[in-house]
């Protein structure tokens, strides 16, 4: 697809605000309707994270995250696996601390791939710099059930990140609109959520809430 050359998927990385983690069934359902509320109430990035279903089924829900992606000129990311992330047409992988290398990552997807990595310290951050992505997620600022038994790190990492990350960088842990401001005042300028999206009442008025958070300290600002 034309619009997924490496060019292209980094501007889009570079304007993008608000990055949303889904399940291939949220809530044990099709992720049509709560992607497509989420993409309209303003999120630029839907990383596809499933831990529990099979291959079959991944692929199949991909398709649907794929294709709305598309319609909203977002991107679409694959947790942990850069090999699915390639036979979903993903336009990139999220790793972890424990997940495959980036530098694995990175090889198996090439250079126009976006690559991820999650980072729960400043010395993680710091290591970043040596890692072959394009950016990094900071957190969970607050415990969270979706990262059980990871402490939250607060925001003085947020703080930290803000200061001087390599890359730039994704608050993510805990975060909804009603705390979304705190964490924009800590120096974040992009957020990533799972919940505050996925169990809202209306995903897109909550989507547009954290858009508003971030508008607040205007969001074209580059950020860290």
């Amino acid at each position: 697809m034309p619009e997924a050359h490496g060019p292209l998927r980094r501007e889009r990385l570079r304007t993008a605000r608000l990055y949303f983690v889904c399940e291939a069934l949220p809530r044990g359902e099709e992720p049509e309707a709560l992607l497509q509320a989420a993409l309209n109430g303003g999120v630029d990035i839907v990383q596809l994270r499933e831990k529990e279903l099979g291959r079959e089924q991944i692929e199949r829900s991909a398709r649907t995250f794929r294709r709305l992606c598309d319609t909203y000129s977002a991107l679409f990311i694959i947790n942990d696996d850069p090999y699915l992330a390639q036979s979903c047409d993903a336009d990139g992988v999220h790793v972890g601390q424990d997940d495959v290398a980036a530098a694995e990552a990175r090889e198996a997807l090439g250079p126009e791939a976006i690559i991820g990595l999650s980072t729960h310290s400043p010395g993680q951050l710091a290591a970043s710099a040596d890692e072959p992505v394009d950016y990094v997620s900071v957190g969970p600022i607050w415990e969270t059930p979706t990262k059980q038994g990871r402490p939250g790190v607060g925001l003085g990492l947020v703080e930290h990140a803000a200061a001087g990350a390599p890359h730039p960088f994704f608050a993510i842990g805990g975060i909804d609109p009603a705390n979304a401001a705190q964490v924009v005042a800590a120096g974040a300028r992009r957020l990533g959520v799972v919940r505050a999206i996925r169990d809202a009442g209306d995903p897109g008025v909550a989507a547009a809430a954290l858009r508003g958070a971030l508008a607040a300290v205007g969001e074209a600002a580059p950020g860290a």
